[in-house]
Order: structure tokens, then sequence, then C-alpha cells
């Protein structure tokens, strides 16, 4: 038997295009390189990564949790922000297919720097990390983050990727910014023994974009691109820059796919549909008119969510009936239709 040994396959009667194999295995199509491992489909492990479902609205003032782009929450300590949804109309990544992206503002500078905070993130549930076909236990097997960021402040930013289960294990990576300006940044993070991911519907691993960081969290001896025992006073090395210390300064984000594998593939589009069907698993928008039947004091009144959650949720809103709030109303005699404006909310 003889051995033939090559660095690359290429189609001959082209010098690009076309398909060709590298020692790595990879596959490349027309410049298009094809998944290394893992599904074929719904290989992205973000939901709403294309920043395309904003069920609360396009701008909120919420400084810690979720106001606007469906899966994506700030946390704020010290000063304040505000979130949006905002459209792309040109550039990099509206050319990728992109037409929308998260954004957070400062709108008051922090006033305490060591304590100062601000962060993007999505946590992902435990079973689709456990399923996704990624050897999280392995460090020889790899996850791959993709996504495009841009800020008003030049500097050196991080992301952190938190397992959650088990022992917390966390790993930091860092990423460079010129003002005004979109990167697409990738990174590659393999898997560590240490790692424990369940296969339920707690939070398996955090997505974490640090923007800023006071003092109180960050440490210069924090070792980047390995995993180690989380600990919150070292999410990070210290932020040179001064982001959360500048009033009205921007940091953007869109385009966010993790997927198994250590080469980034094409960004997975999926269509509007789909997208928020994945989002309403863990917050839905009600806002209908419905016909009440009355009896005394009690008002009935039925919904059939659309996705089932992931817990049973949280409901919250204004019910009105007839134009009085069905909290502590005189009861009408003739039943007439009511309108729900409410939130059902089963977020990680």
């Amino acid at each position: 038997m003889s051995t033939l040994k090559v660095t690359n396959i290429q189609n001959s009667s082209t010098s690009s295009g076309g398909v060709s194999i590298d020692t790595s295995g990879h596959v490349t199509v027309d410049g298009v390189v094809m998944p290394s491992s893992g599904p074929l489909s719904n290989r992205n492990l973000i939901i709403n990564g294309a920043m395309q479902v904003a069920q609360r609205g396009t701008s909120s003032a919420t400084n810690t949790g979720y106001g606007t782009v469906d899966r994506f929450k700030s946390q704020t300590d010290s000063g304040a922000i505000t979130q949006s949804q905002q459209s792309l109309t040109t550039g990099d990544p509206y050319d990728e297919g992109f037409r929308y992206y998260f954004r957070i503002t400062n709108t008051t500078a922090a006033t305490d720097a060591a304590a100062q905070t601000r962060e993007i993130q999505q946590p992902i549930e435990a079973q689709n990390v456990a399923l996704s076909g990624w050897n999280y236990a392995s460090s020889s097997e790899y996850v791959t983050l993709s996504f495009w960021a841009r800020s008003s402040v030049s500097g050196t930013y991080y992301v952190l990727l938190r397992s959650r289960d088990g022992t917390s294990q966390g790993y930091t990576f860092s990423f460079t910014l010129v003002a005004n300006t979109w990167k697409k940044v990738t990174h590659s993070a393999p898997g560590n023994s240490n790692i424990t991911v369940n296969a339920d519907i707690g939070t398996g691993l955090q997505v974490r974009f640090l923007v800023d960081l006071g003092t109180d969290t960050t440490d210069n001896s924090t070792t980047l691109n390995t995993w180690s025992q989380f600990d919150d006073t070292k999410r990070s090395p210290d932020f040179t820059h001064d982001w959360a210390g500048t009033t009205n300064a921007t940091f953007d984000l869109t385009g966010v796919q993790l997927e198994p594998g250590s080469v980034t593939t094409p960004f997975e589009h999926r269509s509007y549909g789909d997208e928020l069907a994945r989002c309403q698993r863990y917050y839905e928008s009600i806002a209908a008119e419905y016909s009440i039947a009355t009896q005394a004091n009690i008002v009935n009144f039925w919904h059939s969510f659309k996705v089932t959650k992931r817990v049973a949720p949280t409901v919250t809103g204004n019910i009105t009936f007839g134009g009085i709030n069905v909290y502590g109303f005189s009861a009408p005699t003739v039943a007439s239709a009511a309108t729900i404006v409410d939130n059902a909310s089963a977020e990680l």
C-alpha cells in the first residue's frame, strides 16, 4: 500500500474557489469554511445573535437585566446606561447580512471607579450546551465564538465564558477596538476537564462581553486564554480605558455566534419567525383583545402561550376591562372587550 502525503488538495482548474481540504481536514468550498464538527444546522448556541427580536421595545433605561433586544441583558454598577436596538444601513456587518445591532450608551458616568461595571451577557440553557456536540470536558475539543463589535472608545476589551454547574469555571480572552470602527472578532476556546454542564433547564454557560470593569472585579494576575476556577474578583485584567467614566460612550454588538469546533463558519442567519420562537421560550409579550365573561367580582380569561416556556412564567403587566382596571373594579353586568398588555417571563 502506498501513502500520498500532501499539504492541501485543491481543484487544479482554478487558483481560487472550488473545493479544497487542508491538513487539518477542514473543507473549504468557494472560500467558505465548512463545519469541522457538530451539526450542519442549528449550530449557533446564541439566540437572537443578529439582534432582530426586541419584544420589549427598541430603547430602555434598564441598567441591569433585559430591556430591549431579547436574550441579551446588561449588568451595570455605578452610573447609568440605556439599552437600545439600532439599525444598520451600511458597513461591514451590513454586508454580511446584518440589519440590527445592540447598543449600550453610558448616559451617566460612573462615580465609583472601583465598583463600576458595564457588561452585556447571554446565559445559555445548560441542555443546549450539553447536547450541542461540543465535548466541553476535552482540552482537544473547541468551541468558537465570533461577533462584530464597535465602541466609541478605543482600547482593549474582554469576553468571559463562565460555566455555572459544578464548580464554576471561567475563561477570559481579550480583543482590541479602534474608536467608532466595526471589527469582527473570532476566538476558539478548548474544553476543560473541570467543566460541568448538566443537561437541564438551568444556566450552563454564560457569554459575557466585558465593556468596562472597576478594580473590585479585575486583577492583572488574571490569566487569559485558559480555564480556571471562577473568581468574581478576577473577571479580567485591569482596564486601561475609561469607558464607564465617559458620558455618552457607546458599545455596539451584533453577529454573535457560538459554535462547536475550532473553525469559524459563516453566521447562521435564521428567519425572524424562527428567532422569535426561540426567544419566546424565555419571554413573551402579549398585546391583544379578548372577550371575557364576568360573574360577580370574578373575571375569567384564557390565553395560550405561543411557545412552551422554559419554566412556569411570571406574568406581569396591565389588564383593563371596559376602561376600568381589573384589580378592585366594580363588577360590570355586561361582558365586553378587555385589553391585555402582559409580559410572561421565564428568563434565565
